[in-house]
């Protein structure tokens, strides 16, 4: 059986579709794979990520490419995918998940912590733009594109000091870049940042369960909470929020942070509970953030984005 996989055409997604094939080589090795690269809109518009206003721009073109046929499923960053997927299509599988830490690269080597004042850091995401400034308000911090060897060389040139991005980029690619891992009570990381997700057409049984030989269990649940979590305040670019559920024998702990605009706010929540029932803890963390007035933050942070896009 030969099966069409479709996937970005950046080098990261390439990789990790890569991987995926080679994973599933290991427990179905007469299946055949090929890769068919499809652009997205997030691939040909350079504007900062929050001024887009439409989820889903790294992966809408490639799952339009699986409920219409041309691919038989998609692999993608789970980060990158939205909470609810297009009608027709599920999310298949869910591989072992990477580590979820951030990092920091410098050119000279220095740290977050030891990096001078006024020095300038690039990051794609809202969120840890955020919590850069909440550890080192003496920096500044700046929107930075590009895919990942791309931001790592503007790291070393006139416009940037140092850079922030997701340890499972520069794993999957296998680049050799030193860096410090930021842990995860500073830089609480995106829902579902460190896995991949892969995405099939409902119905397609066969192909579904070839795709659950590679599925990790733990991984599955633990990112079916942050999802429910995200989902329930309606979190994204345009209001990040740290979510990271870890299963721990039959439990599983979410840990979600919130932030104000200028960083001063911040909301946490811990909810633990079966990780059985992983939509559950998503939902009650949601209720408690809502609580304790999370909903002011993110209209707060919307406010402040159509600011940004009319100046």
């Amino acid at each position: 059986m030969k099966y069409l996989v479709g996937a970005r055409g950046s080098q990261l997604s390439v990789a990790q579709t890569n991987w995926v094939i080679s994973e599933l080589k290991k427990v179905n090795p007469d299946a055949e794979f090929e890769i068919k690269p499809i652009t997205t809109k997030g691939d040909t518009d350079s504007r900062p990520l929050f001024t887009i206003d439409q989820k889903g721009i790294f992966e809408k073109e490639v799952d339009r490419a699986v409920a219409q046929k041309e691919v038989d499923f998609a692999v993608h960053s789970l980060k990158d995918v939205p909470s609810k997927l297009d009608s027709g299509l599920v999310l298949a599988s869910i591989p072992k998940r990477e580590v979820v830490n951030d990092v920091f690269i410098s050119p000279d080597g220095s740290t977050l912590d030891s990096i001078k004042p006024n020095s300038v850091i690039g990051t794609s995401s809202l969120r840890r733009a955020v919590q850069i400034s909440r550890k080192r308000p003496d920096v500044t911090v700046k929107p930075i594109r590009g895919n990942i060897e791309t931001r790592i060389k503007k790291a070393s040139g006139e416009d940037f000091d140092a850079i922030v991005l997701a340890k499972a980029g520069i794993s999957r690619l296998d680049v050799e870049v030193n860096h410090t891992i930021l842990s995860t009570d500073d830089f609480s990381p995106s829902p579902g940042q460190g896995a991949i997700a892969i995405v099939a057409r409902e119905g397609d049984s066969s192909t579904i369960q070839m795709l659950k030989s590679i599925e990790d269990a733990d991984s599955r649940l633990e990112i079916e909470a942050e999802r429910a979590l995200s989902d329930y305040v309606d979190s994204g670019c345009r209001f990040p929020i740290g979510a990271y559920a870890k299963s721990n024998g039959s439990e599983m702990t979410l840990t979600v942070t919130a932030f104000s605009v200028d960083g001063k706010q911040s909301l946490q929540v811990t909810t633990r509970g079966s990780k059985n029932d992983p939509i559950s803890i998503g939902h009650n963390a949601g209720k408690e953030l809502q609580e304790k007035g999370v909903k002011d933050l993110a209209l707060n942070w919307r406010e402040k984005v159509e600011e940004w896009n009319k100046a």
